[in-house]
């Protein structure tokens, strides 16, 4: 029963007549049986006639219905790949043709065992969250951190259909990192929170990788990128300490000691330790020099990696604080740890750590945005089908037209984010095969951040949304849809704020001493251009064009300001790039192309619907930095007033 149906495990919610026969509550009497109901392709006409029925049933007296059967039917998802179109028909238009054909077998086979094997696990996860025992029964410390069994499967899982091994075996050279992305967002909805100790993994073999697989790490690696169960690791990432935040170079209080063999011993507090029972990590610490000292700020960061526990299951000098009770991703054991001479590898140069992490930093954030915008087609997906079939005010929510254009704009959305995280994997398996022009690296540097400030905040505006969408149901625990919306409220803050994120971007420009911004602005408008020859999207293409004209006045005169424009208009800034940018991609196999959903409306085979969602994207404001500016947001008389604004009713 679990294998397509959210967890509506109290049968309680069944409609019943209050006492006195005569009425129901207004908000239950609402839920009415319309089971049987099916709107699946070609067998429209039959949907037609139990919809008719439905409606006519409405009419009877309550003496004349089966009250104790009334209830809410459930909104229920199928294959995932199969339903979902613009996955299918991306990778249609991108995969060489001998590529489609394997990856399309794999992925219905991957879209069927998520239905009817894994769906149900993710579930198991949320009702049975980790829990900590720090002694046993004779008073030792033990620190052992009990996972469910449904945790462990999906480690298991996770090996065998080589979500991280797809990436790194490279079968399908440069379309491996898309494959394997493409994997992930089908598994992301359904994975009970397992999505993320998979990203940190994801990280370390990057960054084993770039090292050029040192012979020290090469067990490690293997077991990171392994498909057999029993070899498979997982990998935390271990950076946040007791001054918290993101910035590492001053908070970070770990101090690594040499020892005589040539490892260290690491001592100190990590504060937030997502994935506490991963079996590796990679962490910052300073070392000390002979008279104990530390070099301070960034360049005292050094890059470490440790097993977290020996051959024979004991902590590496390792102590658990506790478990963190967080808000959302309950599934998943995050700790406050205690590192009391944890013994460790250096495996970057001294003083590089932070340089080092970078690429374990990318590549969770790529994640990052690929859990956003698989938990908002989940949403939709779920929203959409509950609209076929709850009844109310006397017809089904998908013919009231309000409802709808509610649920569209939220596709838009969706649709927006995937082609942006695509194009991101994309350029990203360029990258790693050395087939990634300079222009083009460029640009991933500039995206990876873009994408994941711009989505993480998409994902949390579409998860309350959607659950308006159900009404009170979306608000009931036993739905499964607070968990959502908790999960997806992390996806802002998790891998840097969308304001800590917004300045990484204005570096970008910066080091790259304005490069990336030509590019991006040279590459966008040239692009542009192929979409032409659409007719339908001519108001999509002079948005757009118009959007970029503003943009580009908008760097002309910032450049003559103060630094503390750029970081008023930062975030604002961020935005313009990632719903211009929502603008380029790739059509065909080799040839670069005009914009993201543009691109998509513009193919031989695309659909109405693809063009009004090009269409509707660029009905937003594009370029609101622009607009922001004109208004003089930006300004030093403007900070003062945000400072007034703020602390204005405070006695402080």
């Amino acid at each position: 029963m679990f294998a397509c149906r959210l967890p509506w495990w109290r049968s309680s919610a069944t409609c019943k007549l209050w006492q006195s026969g005569h009425f129901l509550p207004w908000d239950r009497c609402q839920m009415l049986s319309i089971k049987g109901i099916n709107t699946t392709v070609g067998q429209d006409q039959q949907a037609s006639m139990k919809e008719k029925q439905v409606l006519e049933d409405l009419e009877m007296p309550f003496a004349r219905r089966e009250m104790e059967t009334l209830f809410q039917e459930q909104p229920e998802t199928g294959n995932q790949y199969l339903e979902d179109t613009l996955l299918r028909s991306y990778l249609k238009t991108h995969l060489p043709p001998k590529v489609l054909e394997e990856v399309h077998q794999d992925l219905e086979r991957f879209g069927n065992r998520l239905l009817t094997k894994i769906q149900h696990l993710s579930w198991e996860c949320e009702l049975n969250p980790p829990v900590l025992r720090q002694y046993d029964a004779w008073g030792r410390r033990v620190d052992h951190i009990h996972t469910c069994s449904a945790w462990r499967k999906m480690k298991e899982i996770s090996a065998e259909e080589g979500l991280i091994a797809e990436a790194y075996e490279r079968k399908y050279s440069n379309w491996s990192r898309l494959y394997q992305a493409v994997k992930l967002y089908l598994f992301s909805s359904s994975s009970g929170g397992f999505s993320c100790p998979l990203a940190m993994t994801d990280g370390a073999a990057k960054v084993i990788e770039s090292l050029g697989i040192p012979e020290s790490l090469k067990n490690a690696f293997d077991r990171l990128t392994s498909r057999d169960p029993e070899r498979f690791w997982t990998s935390g990432q271990w950076m946040t300490e007791r001054r918290g935040g993101s910035d590492v170079a001053n908070g970070t209080e770990t101090v690594a000691r040499k020892q005589p063999d040539g490892t260290y011993r690491l001592y100190g507090f990590k504060w937030f330790t997502s994935a506490a029972d991963s079996d590796v990590t990679l962490t910052l610490a300073r070392i000390a020099d002979a008279e104990g000292q530390c070099t301070q700020g960034s360049r005292g960061l050094s890059l470490f990696f440790l097993r977290v526990r020996d051959e024979e299951g004991k902590l590496n000098s390792i102590q658990v604080q506790r478990l963190k009770d967080k808000l959302g991703t309950r599934q998943m054991a995050t700790a406050e740890l205690w590192l009391q001479g944890a013994r460790a590898e250096l495996i970057s140069a001294e003083g590089r750590g932070v340089a080092a992490i970078s690429n374990m930093l990318n590549i969770t954030r790529i994640h990052n945005v690929i859990y956003a915008v698989a938990s908002m087609r989940r949403m939709v997906t779920l929203s959409r089908d509950y609209a076929r079939k709850r009844v109310a005010f006397g017809k089904f929510l998908k013919d009231h037209p309000l409802h709808m254009q509610t649920i569209a704009r939220m596709e838009v959305q969706v649709r927006g984010a995937f082609l942006l995280v695509m194009e991101i994997v994309r350029l990203l398996g360029l990258a790693e095969t050395n087939l990634a022009s300079e222009q083009e690296q460029l640009l991933l540097r500039l995206l990876i951040p873009v994408a994941k400030l711009y989505t993480g905040k998409q994902a949390s505006a579409v998860a309350v949304e959607a659950m308006e969408s159900f009404g009170g149901q979306g608000y009931m625990e036993d739905t499964g849809l607070p968990v959502m919306l908790r999960d997806a409220l992390v996806l802002s803050i998790w891998e840097g704020t969308t304001n800590i994120l917004s300045l990484d971007v204005l570096r970008s420009l910066t080091k790259s001493q304005g490069q990336v911004m030509a590019v991006f602005l040279s590459t966008v408008q040239k692009k542009l251009e192929l979409a032409s020859g659409t007719e339908e999207l001519s108001p999509a293409l002079q948005r757009t064009r118009e959007a970029i004209g503003s943009l580009r006045q908008f760097l002309e005169a910032s450049g003559s300001e103060q630094a503390l424009t750029m970081e008023l208009a930062a975030r604002d800034f961020s935005y313009s790039l990632a719903r211009i940018y929502t603008g380029r991609a790739t059509t065909g196999i080799t040839e670069p192309c005009n914009a993201l959903l543009m691109e998509h409306a513009a193919r031989p085979d695309a659909s109405s619907t693809d063009v009004c969602a090009a269409l509707r994207w660029c009905n937003q404001e594009l370029c609101p930095v622009a607009v922001e500016s004109g208004r003089g947001s930006y300004g030093g008389r403007a900070a003062l007033q945000d400072s007034a604004l703020v602390f204005g009713n405070s006695r402080l």
